[in-house]
């Protein structure tokens, strides 16, 4: 349960961030509410996930999938530049949060930290 909650809280925390950009400082009222509204819900689902899950997996890949999916939304909707070099490093990072899912998951099922 703590791996969808963090899921959730990443993919909201692409929203607030798209909507910190589209609410232009706040002084726009709806993308502002709006950013709020899910600032809250993202925190509210990421804290969740830090009670099942150790702080610092949690963190990362909350981060990272806020990351690599705001990269990829101000690519394809917000007219932001694409390269080679950006895909690589936004595949790297997706890469990086799967392979700390693969670490927890293979520490829970053998007992052992390393």
């Amino acid at each position: 349960m703590g791996w969808i909650y963090v899921i959730i809280g990443g993919i909201l925390e692409i929203g607030w961030a798209t909507g910190l950009s589209l609410s232009e400082g706040f002084t726009k009222p709806v993308p502002s509410i709006v950013t709020v509204v899910l600032i809250l819900i993202s925190f509210y689902f990421f804290s969740n996930s830090m009670k099942l899950l150790p702080i610092g997996t949690a963190y990362a890949v909350f981060t990272g999938i806020g990351a690599a999916g705001t990269a990829v939304v101000g690519m394809v909707f917000l007219n932001e530049g694409i390269s080679v070099l950006k895909v690589t490093f936004i595949s790297l990072l997706i890469f990086g949060v799967i392979g700390l899912k693969m670490s927890d998951k293979e520490k829970q099922e053998t007992g052992r930290s390393y």
